[in-house]
């Protein structure tokens, strides 16, 4: 009997330390949507996130902003109990604002890292990511300068980019903030197509250095999932059976096409919130790192009740912090998504 109980366990630890084992990887994008801090940067146009600017951007709402970003990523982490690993984000000023985040009461647990630069944007505004240490290894990091044609002093937001290892397999991460529509969408293509190849370009170099390399690239860009610059220019596709070795595969062109989006704009729908990944993620061989499908989807994205506005004229849209300079006490214009990888 002794010995039957003894077998039933090291069968239960044995089955506990699989499941640890096999537990997936969340991995997220989130455009913070303006997270100014309160201080004058005098390099920058950042005049009106001041607290004699025209928002009023004081203390008190740039803490409640912090706690709300806060309130959003734990209950995401709150999904299987574990915070994501990685997190790329958009529109945050500086590495200032990103250390008081990661230091709010509910994300101290997860540790997180930060990886930023400055980048020329004239706005101030960067991108950058948040990573555990515990889980992704960090063997390095850049910032990669938006070159469009025409256009030598375009001032943007930079490519941030960082490598290493889940679990010994090889990883490259990618967060960009597309140039926006600004003087209208067909005006405007020809930069987020500049944006488009030169991260294709990018991924071709590191799948010809090592195919075994998995690219994930992320981020808001004021395209739709189904728009020329991702599907052609960027090639990124949005079914599985139609991908090649070297591919990307976008997992958010069937969520858009089932009427889901990020963010809304008279009364429809957009998707510019994407996380596409290259085919070996995909097809990876078994007992390798994969992205992982939903009941639907490989993608996803994070809504609940708390960051939808619930009256007024954007009834049903995402609950941002300002209309106009009038303070909503809200999240972000844009949704987080997400995806998972694992076993």
């Amino acid at each position: 009997m002794k010995r039957l109980l003894l077998i039933l366990s090291v069968m239960l630890l044995s089955a506990a330390s699989l499941s640890a084992q096999e537990k997936p990887y969340m991995v997220a994008f989130w455009n913070f949507e303006n997270l100014f801090d309160i201080y004058d940067d005098p390099e920058t146009h950042d005049e009106e996130f001041l607290p004699d600017g025209i928002k009023k951007w004081n203390e008190i709402k740039y803490q409640k902003k912090l706690s709300n970003m806060e309130r959003v990523i734990f209950d995401m982490a709150s999904i299987q109990r574990d915070y994501p690993i990685v997190i790329g984000v958009s529109e945050i000023e500086n590495r200032t604002v990103l250390e008081d985040f990661v230091s709010q009461p509910k994300l101290k647990g997860a540790n997180y890292r930060i990886c930023h630069f400055d980048s020329p944007d004239a706005r101030g505004v960067d991108c950058a990511f948040l990573y555990r240490a515990d889980v992704f290894k960090l063997e390095g990091s850049d910032n990669i300068k938006l070159v469009v044609e025409g256009l030598p002093d375009f001032r943007t937001r930079d490519l941030v980019v960082m490598w290493g290892t889940i679990e010994g397999e090889p990883f490259y991460f990618l967060v960009s903030h597309w140039p926006s529509r600004l003087g209208g969408k067909e005006a405007s293509q020809f930069k987020r197509d500049a944006c488009a190849k030169q991260i294709r370009e990018i991924k071709d170099s590191l799948l010809r250095e090592n195919p075994a390399t998995k690219v994930i690239v992320m981020g808001d860009f004021n395209d739709d999932a189904t728009d020329a610059s991702l599907q052609k220019v960027m090639g990124a596709k949005g079914k599985v059976k139609d991908l090649q070795p070297g591919d990307f595969f976008n997992p958010y062109v069937q969520m858009l096409r089932a009427g889901l989006g990020t963010l809304a704009y008279q009364d429809s729908w957009n998707l510019f919130d994407n996380i596409c990944v290259t085919e070996n993620l995909v097809n990876n061989e078994p007992g390798k790192l994969k992205i992982i499908k939903g009941k639907k989807f490989y993608g996803n994205i994070f809504r609940r009740p708390y960051m939808i506005q619930q009256e007024g004229q954007y009834k049903g849209y995402p609950l941002r912090t300002f209309v106009t300079n009038n303070f909503q006490n809200g999240f972000s214009d844009h949704l987080p998504v997400y995806i998972y990888i694992g076993k």
